[in-house]
């Protein structure tokens, strides 16, 4: 009987086994017959899900009511904020921090089931569109299993503790060892299982030079094995697009328009930005711009806090000047609203106030190659102007494609604005007002407070 018994939890292993090799097979297969991953991210705009806000329900079956609507906003990549469960143990305020990871290859019951959430992904790959995940590679948190069975995948301070990441405050989750092999593979492992059982489409990847590069390259080699995926950095590092990501944060360019709207820099300082972003990144490498995100809405304040009446005039620039544009949840609201970022606070969406300002934006980079993202787009072009301490113009050109584009930054008062160049003449259509204009050299333009025109051919 015993004979039987082993036999039979032999054979029921191989069947599982089995049946794990056979899903793997099978996505790999699909994986071979899909578009390659630049053919739909090449002229592609992402959003960011906040899965706990974006609802009052905060959860999956919610969010995927509202797929249509996104769909028809026009952007292409969902990248969900993390959706794993979060750790108990030192957790900030009531439900924590969507980055505290109690279990890998975990789905937070908070936002629903295992089987609601591929119910989403399938509904966006249903609209043709694509699904990413955030991942924590960095930490875990306390609770996580991995602390319990494997110490020494973490790292120690001086007394052979674990604790957080050092020079922060992350008191709820506990620093990973990228020493140990076995931890990598792990790692890798649960990365792949969301490749496997829900057919995502790649990951943003949380600080991720904190990071060493060559796990990144490690996991995109064993990634793509599985599934072509899109992979996004949460840093600057040009090093992390070689080999590993697509595409990488331009988090300097969001601090400088920043520090533009407190009379901090000027606008001569957004030019130096963009010549160092031509140095320093190949003409491949993928650039996220963006006005706001998770971090600056929750910890740093709301697009109006910072940027006032001129929001929507340096929305334009983040969406024309070059790489990716990114929006967060609610930010088509128009929301003046500080996301609570460890409680439930349901973003107030004020019957989408900007859906169309955005969907305008997002249209234009999808069709007009000369927005398109990286090599495929555009190079990025400054056009001086007579007044330049308040007006921000450059153009942007590609095969017969040419977006010219003009931004009231600094100024409270209405100017009319020369430009002179021969790089802007022809005959253009302008978005936001669909008038037509003949642009030449010398061309006036009158410019209203805070105002904006994005002129495209």
């Amino acid at each position: 009987m015993k004979n039987l018994i082993f036999l039979f939890s032999i054979l029921l292993l191989l069947s599982c086994q089995q049946k794990r090799d056979d899903k793997e097979e099978a996505v790999t297969e699909q994986a071979t017959k899909v578009e390659t991953v630049e053919s739909w991210s090449k002229n592609a705009t992402i959003y960011e899900v906040n899965i706990r806000q974006h609802t009052p329900e905060g959860t999956f079956a919610a969010f995927e009511k509202d797929l249509p609507r996104i769909k028809e906003l026009g952007v292409k990549i969902l990248w969900l904020m993390p959706i794993s469960p979060i750790g108990k143990i030192n957790r900030k305020g009531t439900l924590g921090s969507y980055y505290s990871i109690a279990d890998y290859k975990g789905v937070n019951p908070e936002f629903g089931t295992p089987e609601e959430l591929k119910s989403l992904v399938d509904k966006a790959h249903d609209l043709d569109l694509k699904i990413i995940l955030d991942w924590v590679a960095n930490h875990s948190a306390w609770d996580n299993p991995w602390m319990v069975n494997h110490k020494d995948w973490y790292t120690s301070d001086s007394t052979g503790n674990p604790g957080p990441p050092g020079g922060t405050d992350w008191s709820d989750v506990v620093d990973l060892n990228y020493d140990n092999n076995e931890m990598r593979l792990e790692m890798i492992s649960s990365m792949k299982f969301w490749l496997i059982e829900f057919d995502v489409d790649g990951f943003r990847c949380d600080v991720a030079s904190w990071v060493p590069t060559n796990f990144w390259e490690q996991a995109r080699v064993e990634l793509d094995k599985t599934k072509p995926v899109f992979m996004l950095a949460e840093a600057e590092d040009p090093e992390l697009n070689k080999n590993a990501f697509h595409m990488s944060y331009g988090w300097e360019f969001m601090h400088i328009i920043n520090e533009i709207a407190k009379d901090e820099k000027t606008l001569a300082d957004l030019d130096e930005y963009m010549v160092k972003e031509d140095t320093n990144h190949a003409a491949d490498d993928y650039r996220m711009y963006f006005i706001t995100n998770h971090d600056e809405n929750s910890w740093n304040g709301t697009l109006y806090e910072r940027y006032q009446k001129a929001y929507k005039a340096y929305g334009v620039v983040a969406f024309t000047i070059d790489g990716m544009p990114l929006l967060y949840s609610g930010q088509e609201s128009g929301y003046s609203k500080k996301l609570e970022f460890f409680e439930k606070d349901t973003v107030e969406w004020n019957n989408y106030a900007d859906q169309e300002f955005y969907s305008k934006l997002i249209k234009l980079n999808t069709e007009n190659e000369a927005l398109w993202n990286a090599e495929f787009g555009g190079n990025f072009k400054p056009i001086s102007n007579s007044e330049s301490d308040k007006i921000y113009s450059f153009i942007r050109t590609k095969n017969n494609s040419n977006v010219f584009v003009v931004a009231n930054l600094k100024g409270a008062d209405s100017v009319s604005v020369t430009f002179e160049s021969q790089d802007f003449i022809g005959e253009y259509t302008e978005i936001f007002s669909n008038k037509k204009y003949t642009i030449s050299n010398n061309f006036k333009l009158a410019v209203e407070p805070f105002g904006y025109y994005v002129f495209y051919k």
